[in-house]
């Protein structure tokens, strides 16, 4: 089987993502076997949950609103959408799976073990999934067209502060008229 270019940088930056999050998760193996000697500080900890739970919501976005609104063939996974999703937190951000990953592992860790190595890591880990989310970009024109190119010029993919704001301003936009 010849790999197309998209699906191996896809198992590349899947590959990076993989390692990236075993080192960085929360319950971190390195803080684990002494390899890394960290601070614990209650208040970062207890923001730390409050975040991961934040993140890991976003994560489960597609697994809850692709079989409701994604026109998912009988029997098929949440992954197999036939219909754009742009309601609910797709109204807000493109990709909130990838937000939450940020959120739910690199964010989390670096709360809860504030240390310069898992800052690194979590910089990386962002470009990373930034880049992800790009590559996801191409594949999703192929898939929806021109329907998706108008989406992403009303949608931010990953900034959550930004799609809040436009997401206000349009239900307050449709309730003055």
């Amino acid at each position: 089987m010849i790999m197309n270019k998209w699906t191996k940088r896809n198992v590349f930056w899947s590959a990076i993502l993989t390692i990236l999050g075993i080192v960085c998760f929360p319950a971190n193996p390195l803080v684990f076997a002494g390899v890394v000697k960290t601070e614990s500080y209650f208040l970062l900890f207890i923001i730390g949950w409050i975040t991961w739970a934040f993140g890991m919501s976003l994560v489960m976005a597609p697994i809850i609103m692709f079989p409701r609104h994604g026109g998912i063939p009988s029997g098929k996974s949440f992954v197999n959408t036939t219909r754009l999703v742009n309601t609910g937190i797709y109204s807000i951000v493109r990709h909130p799976q990838y937000v939450g990953g940020i959120f739910a592992i690199f964010l989390t860790t670096l709360l809860w073990y504030p240390h310069w190595l898992f800052a690194l890591l979590a910089l990386i880990g962002a470009v990373v999934i930034y880049a992800s989310a790009r590559e996801e970009e191409q594949r999703l024109i192929d898939q929806f067209g021109n329907e998706y190119v108008q989406y992403m010029q009303k949608v931010p993919g990953m900034n959550l502060i930004v799609g809040a704001i436009r997401f206000v301003k349009q239900k307050r936009n449709k309730n003055v008229v």
